[in-house]
């Protein structure tokens, strides 16, 4: 039996119900999808992870992936192996391509739904396939050569990496080593080492491209001194497409990792010896970081959608043990030593803990879809010429808390509560929660860290942009608490959400009065940044529970009508689990932000005062 449980109802009725994406599909630049189109590739994918991506995750984990340091290769298990081809040969690598390329279109609402289902079920299948998305990235900033190479590297299915991080700079990308120097040809000659680098090697395709940066002979300090190159594993004769000699660029470490094993984390060593790593400027242009951003803001939504697709299956796999594990009396009985013994599901602990975990599931894959609905909006208007700046700086807006929020909750969330409806069982690998919890770990670290998310929200995402993008989601989420919908119902959970928008404004507030006290005091910076995670986890509380109410609006308002009114009937349970868990969900998750303000509004500097010899 496949360890996945997917929630394709909750997904369907996100996108179509709540956030209406059904109304793009038929119209440019989606003219050739329908309903039935966009359902069918859903069901499909969902089918597609239960039976033939599922089953190699627990296997590869156990088998990873073995690295011969003579070779330089890494060998994966065929089990993984087999899951991968099931998912190219399936086509759906073409879905992160352009149709210039072959490619198969879809909303990013739509492809981030089918994202959450691959990632679910088996997230190194879908970071193996990556290179398609690499490659619309290179295709969008290539050169018109460029873009003809772009054409054989998705015809012929290569892998690739992106490749940041080195062994002494860590998450400070701008003070990397690895240098480039220019040849007569065009071409340019890499030297340096990084490490941590995703899929840098493997045995599924016969070509691996790494898109490098690395700083110019010449250049400047810090990350504008930083150029993207394209550096294939092999060379390739364009022309034909044809594969010649390795390129100067090895493996020269694969990491022993505590989760996600089969995805390989490499190190790669570029220039040593007498073969040089020969690579291109990309665009033919300096502009490295900037290029290499693209990337990343993919990767961060990639990491965010894993984190929370992993919650997902870690819950529903917690909701069916709970159904069927018999223990203990009702507690309203626990003195009658006659009381049946119920499943635990009777128990109002493992209530809490169910309801907890189904609120957060929920609520974080509306965050992604939403988030996934403010990309749509872009690219229609990049498609029909329309200024898409405002939607471009809410979806900057929006990633952070994807990646930060939703990787640490997710990871807390599946150690607290979800192997804990298991009990001692959890812990053991006869269920797959304690795999969920190493695979998931990795979430809040990588593509940078949780701290990380916090300070880019803040310092680039609220300041550099004046709040402007901000204000447009706060005010969004107020006008919605202000509004009955026409239902009368839940206001309470309005009133919560309206104190809850003035909570986060408060934070907003302190942390902005600290950044211009530092003008005058430069130790006020630091009661910014103790405040940076907290601001990250309070907007996701705060879109969470706006999300989670907005499905509870349509869930009244689809129980208010006879069945056979309803566009789908998707049961009355559903209905009435999507209007608990939006109102347990306002009622003990929303008050804590008041307390968050406080302890805002009241940081001082003390912490950064304190000797070192006293931690």
């Amino acid at each position: 039996m496949s360890h996945y449980k997917a929630n394709l109802r909750d997904i369907e009725f996100t996108l179509f119900d709540v956030l209406d994406r059904g109304s793009l599909l038929g119209t440019a630049p989606y003219e050739d999808l329908d309903a039935d189109t966009a359902h069918g590739i859903l069901t499909e994918v969902e089918r597609l992870a239960v039976e033939d991506l599922a089953p190699s995750l627990l296997d590869a984990d156990r088998h990873p992936p073995v690295y011969d340091p003579a070779t330089q290769a890494v060998t994966l298990p065929d089990s993984l192996k087999a899951s991968y081809r099931a998912y190219v040969d399936g086509g759906w690598t073409a879905l992160d391509l352009p149709r210039e390329l072959g490619g198969t279109p879809l909303p990013p609402s739509l492809r981030w739904a089918v994202g959450e289902m691959v990632l679910g079920s088996n997230p190194a299948v879908h970071m193996y396939a990556s290179g398609s998305s690499f490659c619309h990235v290179f295709w969008l900033l290539g050169t018109e050569e460029q873009r003809r190479w772009a054409a054989v590297w998705a015809e012929r299915g290569w892998g690739s990496s992106m490749v940041l991080t080195e062994p002494d700079a860590g998450s400070d990308v701008g003070a990397g080593r690895t240098r480039a120097v220019r040849q007569e040809d065009g071409s340019w000659h890499l030297q340096g080492v990084k490490r941590f680098i995703t899929s840098a090697e493997h045995d599924l395709t016969d070509n691996i491209i790494h898109l490098v940066l690395a700083r110019p002979e010449g250049a400047g300090p810090g990350t504008k001194g930083l150029s993207l190159f394209f550096v294939p594993k092999y060379h390739v004769d364009w022309a034909t497409g044809q594969l010649g000699d390795r390129n100067g660029v090895a493996v020269t470490n694969v990491e022993k990792k505590m989760g996600l094993k089969a995805s390989t984390t490499c190190e790669l060593t570029f220039g040593e010896g007498d073969t040089p790593a020969v690579g291109w400027l990309v665009g033919e242009v300096h502009d490295g970081i900037a290029q290499m951003f693209k990337i990343i803001e993919s990767a961060r939504m990639m990491v965010g959608t894993k984190a929370i697709a992993t919650l997902s299956t870690g819950y529903l796999n917690a909701l069916d043990y709970a159904k069927t594990r018999v223990q203990g009396a009702d507690l309203a009985r626990m003195g009658d030593r006659d009381a049946p013994r119920v499943t635990i599901t009777h128990h109002p602990d493992v209530r809490r803990s169910l309801l907890t975990q189904k609120s957060y599931a929920e609520g974080m894959r509306a965050l992604v879809l939403y988030t996934a609905s403010i990309q749509d909006a872009i690219a229609v208007g990049r498609a029909t010429g329309a200024d898409t700046a405002a939607d471009e700086a809410l979806n900057d807006l929006l990633l952070p808390i994807v990646k930060g929020y939703g990787s640490e909750k997710s990871y807390a969330l599946l150690g607290a509560e979800s192997l804990q409806c298991f009990g001692g069982s959890g812990y053991l690998q006869d269920y797959p929660l304690e795999q969920y919890i190493r695979d998931a770990k990795i979430d809040t670290l990588y593509e940078g860290t949780t701290a990380i998310q916090g300070s880019d929200l803040f310092f680039r995402k609220i300041v550099r942009d004046q709040g402007r993008a901000l204000t447009r989601l706060l005010t969004a989420v107020a006008e919605f608490a202000k509004d009955d919908a026409g239902t009368g119902q839940l206001s309470a959970e309005r009133e919560l959400l309206a104190a809850a928008v003035e909570d986060v404004q408060g934070i907003v507030t302190a942390m902005v009065g600290f950044l211009t006290a530092a003008a005058a005091e430069p130790a006020a910076v630091y009661k910014v940044g103790q405040n940076t995670s907290r601001l990250l986890y309070a907007l996701g509380d705060l879109v969470c529970a706006w999300l989670l109410l907005r499905q509870a609006d349509v869930a009244a308002g689809a129980l208010a009508n006879p069945p056979a009114q309803r566009s789908v009937d998707r049961g009355e349970a559903f209905y009435t689990g999507k209007m608990a868990a939006a109102s347990y969900f306002a009622h003990q998750v929303l008050p804590a932000l008041a307390v968050a303000r406080s302890l805002a509004e009241g940081t001082d500097t003390s912490l950064m005062t304190l000797d070192e010899a006293a931690f």
